[in-house]
């Protein structure tokens, strides 16, 4: 997979108005959906070392991190009311230890949002987007929660803590546009 090119801004009209809205929510996506429906539930699909993404390594490089090392890899499933509605992709360069690589490895069905936006000291960088086709391989991962359409939007940003940088990548799925 070549690298590809997140942007630092939505064109208008780039997409429908609410999942606009999801896209460029400054605040945490877990609070937003708990507050969006009844049944809010993490589902972890996976947590290992395996090696970063070509475009996730762009962005660790810009943070500080080298090339496409072992990283600790998360990918969990955002369900409002039984159905997926996010899918989220979480990296972690195992080069560093500290504090980060503990909680991660201990959240299971937790959300992570939760803990980058309560515990201080938590810095998040700029936000990203970039549209997804069925070449990436985050959008073949969240197509397999449930159906989907020729392209997927997604939205990155790496949050620091100390000296360990963790890139959150959540790629939102249709049911999202059901949710307030």
């Amino acid at each position: 997979m070549k690298r590809s090119k997140w942007r630092a801004h939505l064109a208008s009209g780039a997409c429908d108005p609410i999942l606009r809205s999801w896209l460029t929510e400054p605040d945490s996506l877990t609070a937003r959906c708990q507050r969006a429906c009844t049944d809010f539930r993490v589902r972890l699909l996976s947590f290992g070392k395996g090696r970063a993404l070509a475009d996730e390594s762009a962005a660790e490089a810009a943070g500080g991190e080298a090339g496409r090392g072992l990283a600790w890899v998360r990918e969990v499933a955002l369900e409002c009311d039984g159905r997926p509605v996010i899918f989220a992709h979480t990296t972690l360069a195992t080069a560093t230890n500290g504090r980060l690589s503990r909680w991660m490895a201990g959240l299971g069905n937790r959300s992570l949002g939760s803990l980058l936006f309560t515990y201080p000291g938590f810095e998040r960088g700029a936000i990203e987007f970039l549209r997804l086709d069925a070449r990436h391989p985050l959008y073949r991962r969240a197509a397999a929660l449930g159906e989907v359409g020729a392209t997927l939007w997604a939205r990155r940003s790496l949050h620091r803590l100390g000296g360990q940088r963790v890139l959150v990548t959540e790629v939102f799925l249709p049911a999202i546009c059901a949710c307030k």
